[in-house]
């Protein structure tokens, strides 16, 4: 069995464009995984291998990858930037236990930043920072510190001090070993000298090196009585005290370098090892009963428990579907059977591999700890927990932000209808935040997706990977109709044509039924008026019309219909003669009853920097939205409110110009409620106009 003590899962994300895959690149080049190091900009990094991420320089998948650095096995994920794929940021550190978090020596603290720091704290993940790109013009390594510090909320431990800035940089200080390591200028990592010291940097390196220890002793009460009394620690006990405060996240080893001239990348690889926690020092998962509440028990990290394992990704590629999986207990080997305990169903292990970005390597056996994929499971989805059939578990599961933007498409050939559904069932899978519905509507299929960019790149992928053509439309809101006000009417349907007739006359009462009621229908007859073998058909055919409104053909919600009295014939009277009885009943009395549009609110809740509260408050109030609360956090605000569907198209975008692009939101359904009259008229000229059309 591998020392799990030797294993370090770590995940690398960041700001868009600070840097997070081209550290990747080197890391591989120094562990020796590559020999030819290639280049975001020039779409050959090794970690972006879709076709899209080449094109815009961006990553859109997180990519799994093992190399090995001081016999030490390093998972490592490489995760987007991009706010439109935080899910895979998310899904990514759910799995891992330490991070490098890397910041722009120019940019700084960026908004994207800001939420994948608040993601890593939510999962708990403990974290090195590494600010990058210290060649840059502009480069500033404190005022990056300070930022951590001010703009996170974090506590950064400064570890190293760069030598010269922007094109005068040329290595850095390590403050522990008060080591100087210079870089020349052939771009390669191992080409690296260590010197003193320059003189001019002595005293800043005295001065943080106090800070740095003053900082690591907090973690022992005895060791910081000793430094008191004046009596320096030893290396080990100092580097000690750093593993434990990184692995309670009290503190983050803070570097820098260059990534992409190769320069202070293995200071980072030795504070990997040094300080982020194997898997065996991290809190065991809780397992969770069917309701997702927490049981008590717990998923030690352990080759001889029995084992665990959570899904959480699925990529579709041309040797067919993949699964990655994280094994937390137990061990896995070819040819077992194992337990997927979401569908209760169980699967028999072919194929396990270890992946280097696209690239795999067959494996015959895994155990806890490592990051692995397995090939051509069924029905597993992100977040199931596979589990030993003996041992059924549920880990704690993913929860994935819902939707927030929507548009309709459809095939621009017939042949492509067949061809979109199966390409997009697989995208389905693979993306939990990536839904499609069909309208009942219109019947045209509904892309949702976290935003314009993920949607783009959807449609992008349909098109060159499956070749579907699609033509895109605008979204579309769902709107409905509802009536206001109670009556009594009555209505007779007869028809003579010689022979057996039809007749059913029925009294009835309408009125607006509770929100979120739907259709309500019950008979108070008395006697028989109307035979009971009736009722059931007077109730289909009420039923029936509520697909479609009398104002502009939306659907009817939240009507209560009252059967009170009537009339029948012993022969003309049939059910069918009932039922349409009650549909023209529908048509006669609706339009006396208030009708009136409403539409659909969402409940939205947008994050903010406290600079831009009021402009976001204001921007919403423009929207017709109703502020329910705001809630103070330590790096911004958060406003839930109601507003309607109608306003929120384009939102994204609108926030982000006026929040700098740190603004973030999330929305859902809430309910229904009535349109402003403005408002309706112009909805039901509109879907008129549109009917007509067709």
């Amino acid at each position: 069995m591998a020392n799990l003590d030797l294993y370090r899962n770590i995940g690398i994300f960041a700001h868009v464009d600070a840097g997070k895959t081209t550290t990747t690149e080197r890391i591989l080049k120094l562990t020796g995984k590559i020999h030819k190091t290639g280049e975001v900009h020039d779409g050959a990094a090794t970690t972006d291998f879709m076709e899209q991420e080449q094109e815009r320089g961006i990553t859109i998948q997180s990519a799994a990858t093992t190399c090995t650095w001081k016999d030490h096995r390093m998972n490592i994920i490489d995760t987007p930037g991009h706010v439109d794929f935080t899910v895979e940021v998310y899904r990514s550190l759910k799995v891992l236990d330490g991070g490098v978090g890397v910041f722009c020596g120019s940019g700084g603290v960026e908004p994207q930043s800001e939420t994948n720091w608040r993601y890593a704290n939510e999962s708990e993940v403990a974290r090195v920072i590494f600010v990058n790109k210290m060649d840059r013009m502009g480069a500033d390594f404190l005022r990056v510190v300070g930022q951590v510090k001010n703009v996170l909320a974090a506590n950064p431990m400064v570890m190293t001090l760069p030598i010269g800035t922007e094109d005068q940089f040329v290595g850095v200080v390590d403050l522990l070993s008060r080591q100087a390591f210079v870089w020349d200028d052939t771009g390669l990592p191992e080409n690296f000298e260590i010197v003193d010291i320059p003189a001019d940097m002595v005293e800043d390196v005295e001065l943080y090196r106090e800070q740095l220890i003053e900082m690591a002793v907090e973690q022992d009460d005895d060791l910081m009585m000793a430094y008191m009394d004046g009596e320096e620690p030893a290396m080990e006990d100092i580097k000690r005290c750093i593993r434990k405060g990184t692995r309670t996240m009290d503190f983050f080893p803070t570097y820098c370098g260059s990534a992409f001239k190769n320069k202070g990348i293995q200071l980072v690889l030795d504070a990997v090892i040094d300080y982020l926690p194997s898997p065996t020092e991290v809190d065991p998962q809780p397992l969770t009963d069917e309701a997702g509440e927490p049981n008590g028990e717990l998923a030690l990290v352990s080759a001889d428990e029995p084992f665990r394992a959570l899904a959480f990704k699925i990529m579709d590629d041309r040797f067919g579907a993949l699964t990655f999986i994280r094994i937390y207990s137990g061990t896995l080997k070819k040819g077992d059977t194992i337990l997927n305990s979401f569908t209760g169903k169980s699967e028999r292990i072919g194929r396990m591999v270890e992946m280097h970005a696209d690239e795999r390597i067959e494996l015959s056996s895994a155990q806890a700890g490592d990051i692995i994929a397995i090939v051509g499971m069924k029905n597993v989805q992100t977040g199931h927990t596979l589990c030993d059939p003996k041992h059924e578990c549920t880990l704690e599961p993913m929860i994935f932000p819902e939707p927030v933007i929507s548009i309709a498409v459809a095939p621009k050939d017939k042949g492509g209808a067949e061809k979109m559904g199966i390409a997009i069932g697989k995208m389905v899978a693979e993306d939990p935040t990536f839904v499609v519905e069909t309208d009942e509507d219109s019947g045209e299929t509904i892309l949702k997706g976290m935003g314009e960019l993920h949607l783009d790149v959807k449609v992008d992928i349909l098109k060159r990977t499956y070749g579907v053509e699609l033509t895109v439309g605008q979204p579309q809101v769902a709107y409905r109709e509802t009536i206001t006000q109670e009556i009594d009417d009555s209505y007779t349907h007869k028809k003579q044509s010689g022979g057996s007739g039809q007749f059913g006359k029925i009294d009835y009462r309408i009125k607006p039924g509770e929100p979120g009621t739907g259709f309500q229908f019950k008979s108070v007859v008395v006697g028989g008026n109307v035979p009971k073998e009736f009722f059931p058909a007077i109730e289909k055919g009420f039923k029936g019309m509520m697909g479609e409104g009398t104002l502009a053909g939306f659907p009817v919600l939240d009507v209560e219909i009252e059967l009170y009295d009537g009339g029948f014939h012993a022969v003309d009277s049939s059910a069918v003669a009932f039922e349409i009885a009650a549909k023209g009943a529908f048509r006669q009395s609706i339009p006396k009853a208030g009708p009136q549009l409403i539409e659909p609110i969402m409940k939205v809740d947008v994050f903010t920097p406290d600079d831009n509260v009021g402009d976001v408050i204001g921007d919403l109030n423009r929207r017709r939205g109703m502020i329910k609360d705001q809630i103070a956090g330590v790096t911004g605000v958060r406003i839930q409110a109601d507003v309607p569907l109608s306003e929120m198209f384009g939102y994204i975008g609108h926030l982000r110009t006026i929040t700098s692009g740190r603004g973030q939101f999330s929305m859902e359904f809430s309910h229904y409620l009535p349109c402003p009259n403005s408002v309706a008229e112009t909805v039901i000229a509109e879907e008129k106009a549109r009917k007509a059309a067709k």
